[in-house]
């Protein structure tokens, strides 16, 4: 398995991915092509975007997109999405490519990595048995239309 630097050619190929990834249970969303590529092109035009590829023999397999944001004290690095083809998952394909950002974030001189999931999704349990914490004191908030 070979990590690299996410490049906007990647786009389509990670669209297809993430539809594949999301597009089923337990999640169920119902991603177009046309909408998967507008969502992910939104991430990677972002000014501090940063985002990277797994691939195994030459072939992606997942993904990290994320921004750095400025914080009062050290910059933080926000990970906006993290997906594996469904039939890589359970193959440490997602640990690495955490591992990965963390390593990166560390020679950026990142403070923290943050991240949003639902508590009711396999990846909530997913990320707590790789350590990440949830924070008690965070709220998050949404108001339907």
């Amino acid at each position: 398995m070979n990590i690299r630097q996410f490049n906007k050619s990647d786009i389509d190929k990670c669209a297809a991915l993430y539809q594949q990834a999301y597009n089923r249970p337990p999640w169920n969303y119902n991603f177009t092509n046309e909408k998967a590529v507008k969502y992910l092109t939104e991430y990677a035009d972002r000014s501090r975007f940063e985002g990277f590829i797994a691939e195994d023999n030459g072939h992606i397999v997942g993904a990290v997109m994320g921004h750095s944001k400025t914080w009062w004290t050290n910059d933080i690095i926000y990970i906006d999405e993290l997906f594996v083809e469904p039939d890589s998952r359970g193959k440490g394909y997602g640990k690495k490519l955490l591992d990965h950002i963390e390593d990166y974030s560390k020679e950026k001189g990142y403070e923290v990595v943050t991240l949003m999931t639902n508590k009711h999704m396999p990846a909530f349990q997913f990320y707590n048995h790789i350590d990440y914490l949830q924070a008690e004191h965070f709220v998050f908030l949404f108001k339907p239309l």
